[in-house]
């Protein structure tokens, strides 16, 4: 007789027996108890004939993974269940052998039902005092979970798991029809990815892993063995507790003589597998950032989470997009690097520790990508327990007063990216490079000279009689932090390097505040608090926030070193992201994860504002005319071409640093999450180290990249000559040099000269300076002291 003549013959069979014995001898299968009747079966055979064949069947949930940005280091897992389907060829053959000698010997015979089966078990179940046997087949149980994991009811998992004759019925029914359109390696192979093996594990690869930390096809035959057998009952035969442990060693032992009868093993074989002690790891899988493979990249793995769910493309709601993360079987490959989140880390421990109140928040960024390499702070990413805290009390005394405890060590709050009420940090004179910016794209040049004296009355209108106002007055009134440093005529670069206040504050007015509020939007700043965003996004207020050039707004570190990125790759914004590559599970790649970029600024006016920001951290160009620095000695430890900025608040209550190279930016910031208004004072000793040596670490191994240096008008602008006005008087000279078009001042001292006590002793800057610059004049004291020297900045 043919093979197919055959299979139609039994198909044939099957359907009249199951038809016939549907009312009778399955529900007594189920319920030996039931009386039957003729009727019964009657109902049975017609229900059976009108049952539908065709078996919907969707993706059971897959795990998620993260790996670090080479692709290979694991970084986190996240899923609903922790399966991870694998083709039944990467499934060794002696665990294939042992679930059908432990579920189904005759597998690879019936047609998707075992009708002697059936009625073996209708005998059995119904003979007094017998113990019941069932007659569900791999196919059958297949149906059953696929049924099940493919509901969009609860109603619909219940019916698929009861004990019904309905159920029975319908897994029968579909088994048959499932064995006509699958090959029967194609069942077990869906089988084996379904299974539930307890401890959270689904499926055969995640069984694999989390029982003996392998993959599937390097089981041996008493680990094949045990989890072919802890599928009839995962929770009484888990090996990992105690009474489950007896347990599951006689099932082993049980499938490993089944093996031997359906020929898969020798008997020698089975003696020597039954021999070995049952050892397991019984660990599940990682699931989620607090469990992330190492507990200091657990905020980076909270950024992505963050990220993700945020992103429509993966479900119109967060709990749509939620789902698709912990069950979408997504490999996913972070922008995280290993080498620069480790150095962070380890900078950061060097120097604060996880139980001070202040954090120290560093992110670093790559530049032309928006691709988000280390977010790192002194605190352990995790829940403080409410029934055993762990956290101080918090440092803000009000709050302190009501028992309320801080952020410290444990917290889940994203310090470093903002978010939920975390509205960022005062970053203070790392602003002014915004100004800058502005100033340059309305055509200022570097060479722009302002006669920066302090204090300094402004037009803009503050509260009459604050800190900040004139005396006597309600106009602003900014000052220099070290005016013996800081005052005098001084350019973008001398004004940069020495971060003068009244310099910045000026060139803002000049510019328009509103612009440099645009400038730091299109950077990338946020404007997350309520406050800051009211007046960012009203023109009329902005164009009064004459503070906000010395970084009175908050922002995080992830936005700050995003910002500086932008101008180091020539002007070009890129959306921080935490991926470089996301694939489904069937290994198509998603366009979610390309970086997301637009030419924001020109590329003359970024290269312009990185040469200046090269002043303030000692790594002066070809181009630029650097007089001093507030961290000249960063440029030696990077060792690569640097630009960046530091920062302080009033009263120091945050200090803050960022630097750049072209191909990475860091940026730090030292403050009291849980007291903005902090009375301690935030050390630039702690912040600059940790965010210099972190950007000089993660730059091993990298090539040196030069900054492009900017050219044409925007480094001198339209110079003049100076007029040679020594040794005339003051009137004189000062009418001269308004004639020619400067914008004239007498400082208020007097300085060594040749020249007569009381007329002009030189001007800074003299010979050449902008159409329209700053020029001021230097009163001789009459005492002759040499040669005059030009005071700092003479040559700018």
């Amino acid at each position: 007789m043919r093979k197919r003549d055959h299979n139609l013959l039994t198909n044939a069979a099957s359907l009249l027996i199951c038809g016939l014995l549907a009312g009778v001898v399955v529900a007594a299968a189920a319920f030996p108890a039931v009386a039957l009747s003729g009727l019964a079966a009657k109902a049975g055979a017609e229900t059976f004939d009108k049952l539908p064949s065709e078996l919907t069947v969707k993706s059971a949930p897959q795990i998620s993974y993260l790996y670090a940005s080479d692709g290979k280091t694991p970084l986190a897992t996240m899923y609903d269940e922790n399966r991870r389907d694998v083709p039944l060829k990467d499934v060794n053959v002696l665990m294939q052998q042992a679930i059908i000698a432990a579920e189904d010997k005759k597998f690879y015979e019936h047609n998707g039902v075992d009708v002697k089966g059936v009625a073996r078990a209708f005998v059995a179940n119904n003979s007094a005092g017998a113990t019941q046997q069932g007659a569900s087949t791999l196919t059958m149980q297949y149906v059953r979970l696929a049924i099940a994991y493919s509901a969009t009811h609860p109603q619909d998992v219940v019916a698929a798991t009861e004990d019904t004759n309905a159920r029975k019925l319908r897994e029968m029914r579909y088994a048959m029809q499932i064995t006509k359109e699958l090959s029967k390696d194609e069942v077990l192979e869906r089988y084996l990815n379904i299974a539930p093996f307890g401890n959270g594990a689904y499926g055969v690869f995640a069984a694999s892993q989390v029982y003996f930390g392998k993959h599937p096809k390097d089981l041996t035959i008493e680990e094949a063995a045990m989890l072919a057998g802890m599928v009839k009952a995962p929770s009484a035969f888990d090996p990992t507790t105690e009474g489950g442990y007896p347990q599951a060693v006689a099932r082993r032992d049980y499938v490993i003589d089944q093996m031997v009868i359906t020929g898969a093993i020798t008997a020698e074989q089975a003696t020597e597998a039954k021999a070995v002690e049952l050892k397991v790891k019984g660990k599940r899988a990682p699931n989620g950032c607090v469990a992330a493979n190492k507990a200091t990249w657990g905020f980076f793995c909270d950024y992505f989470y963050r990220w993700w769910m945020d992103q429509e493309t993966f479900g119109a709601t967060t709990y749509d997009r939620e789902r698709r993360l912990k069950s979408g079987g997504y490999s996913i490959v972070t922008s995280l690097d290993v080498a620069t989140q480790d150095a962070a880390n380890k900078n950061i421990e060097k120097r604060i520790k996880n139980d001070n109140k202040n954090a120290l928040m560093v992110a670093a960024v790559e530049p032309g990508t928006g691709r988000v390499r280390a977010l790192a702070v002194n605190r352990v990413f995790k829940l403080d327990d409410p029934n055993n805290p762990q956290n101080k009390m918090s440092s803000n005394p009000a709050k302190a007063r009501q028992g309320i405890r801080g952020t410290y060590p444990n917290t889940t709050n994203p310090l470093m990216t903002g978010g939920n009420d975390i509205t960022g940090y005062q970053a203070g004179s790392t602003f002014k490079m915004f100004t800058l910016v502005a100033a340059l794209e309305k055509g200022y040049p570097l060479a722009t000279s302002i006669n920066a004296t302090s204090p300094l009355q402004t037009s803009y209108i503050v509260e009459r009689g604050s800190d900040a106002a004139c005396p006597g007055t309600n106009k602003y009134c900014p000052v220099n932090a070290n005016p013996s440093w800081m005052n005098g005529v001084r350019n973008m670069w001398s004004g940069m390097g020495r971060s003068v206040n009244t310099y910045f504050v000026k060139l803002q007015d000049m510019v328009g505040a509103d612009n440099v509020v645009n400038a730091a939007k299109r950077a990338g700043i946020q404007f997350r608090a309520a406050e800051d965003a009211r007046i960012a996004n009203n023109p009329q207020g902005a164009k009064q926030w004459g503070a906000f050039t010395l970084g009175v707004s908050s922002t995080t570190p992830l936005d700050l070193a995003n910002a500086y990125a932008t101008l180091a790759a020539d002007g070009k914004y890129c959306e921080p992201i935490p991926v470089q590559e996301i694939r489904d599970q069937d290994g198509n790649k998603l366009d979610v994860a390309n970086p997301r970029c637009k030419d924001e600024f020109k590329p003359e006016v970024a290269r312009a504002a990185i040469d200046a920001g090269r002043c303030p951290v000692g790594d002066g160009s070809s181009t630029s005319r650097c007089d001093g620095g507030t961290a000249t000695g960063i440029r030696g430890v990077v060792k690569k071409p640097v630009s960046g900025k530091t920062g302080t608040t009033d009263s120091e209550k945050t200090a803050s640093l960022v630097v750049t190279t072209k191909q990475l930016a860091v940026a730090g910031i030292l403050a009291d999450p849980d007291w903005a208004q902090t009375t301690a004072r935030m050390s630039h000793d702690i912040v600059n180290p940790a965010v210099y040596e972190t950007l000089r670490d993660g730059m091993k191994n990298k090539e040196t990249k030069q900054f492009t240096p900017p050219s044409g008008k925007l480094v001198n602008g339209e110079q003049r000559s100076i007029p040679v006005v020594r040794c005339q008087d003051v009137d004189t000279a000062r009418s001269r040099l308004r004639a020619a078009g400067f914008d004239v001042s007498v400082d208020s001292g007097r300085v060594d000269s040749s020249c007569p006590a009381g007329t002009v002793a030189g001007t800074s800057p003299d010979g050449r300076t902008i159409r329209g610059g700053a020029v001021s004049i230097q009163v001789s004291n009459g005492r002759s002291g040499g040669s005059q020297s030009p005071s700092p900045g003479a040559d700018d």
